[in-house]
């Protein structure tokens, strides 16, 4: 199993950070494979909103986002993490959300079958930001069950990891993304066994 984190803090050695560090790090231990990307790490520019978008092979934009979105689309499972920034996601977040019109115009489909958010707050804006980024989830047609989520807060840089039933709750949610996209494999595979005829049986007549 592949894990992308897509990470909107701009912070290398903030609170976000750090959560999506404690989730990809308990996910390895249970035997996935994960990568982080920081958004602020590189070039995504804004959606510049091209009327004809649909009929264009690529995104005219030739920046980083091209192969970040490919490396989104083809993950198993992908955690959402930002910080409140004015009462939602950050600005790196946006931009990187409104960059996946061009997949959705051209019906390019996401992999993903789990998906895990984190959001932190100084104050206000988690409610807010959590509903941006399920919104966004709703895309990948992946089941309710299957979206974990872990918020709360942090005045200053560092005070997540002072946290521990935020911590905690971050290390949960890389274990429970590698379990649950474990069972989600075991269903299909055992359907798929019952669906191969059986080469044994002696045709009729």
């Amino acid at each position: 199993m592949k894990i992308l984190a897509i990470v909107g803090s701009p912070r290398l050695k903030g609170n976000v950070n750090y959560l999506v560090d404690q989730a990809l790090r308990e996910a390895r231990e249970v035997g996935a494979e994960t990568e982080k990307i920081v958004l602020s790490q590189y070039e995504v520019n804004p959606c510049l909103g091209h009327d004809k978008c649909a009929s264009f092979e690529s995104c005219l934009q030739k920046d980083d986002a091209g192969w970040i979105l490919d490396k989104f689309r083809e993950a198993d499972g992908v955690i959402l993490a930002t910080p409140v920034y004015y009462y939602n996601v950050s600005a790196q977040m946006k931009a990187f959300i409104d960059r996946n019109y061009f997949l959705y115009k051209h019906d390019q489909k996401y992999g993903a079958r789990v998906v895990g958010i984190i959001v932190v707050a100084e104050q206000m804006g988690i409610e807010d930001t959590l509903h941006t980024l399920k919104q966004f989830a709703d895309e990948f047609n992946v089941a309710k069950d299957k979206v974990f989520v872990v918020s709360g807060y942090a005045n200053k840089m560092g005070d997540a990891k002072k946290n521990l039933l935020l911590v905690n709750d971050a290390r949960k949610l890389g274990k429970q993304m590698v379990d649950s996209y474990s069972k989600t494999r075991k269903i299909v595979s055992t359907f798929c066994e019952e669906k191969k005829p059986d080469t044994n049986q002696i045709p009729p007549g």
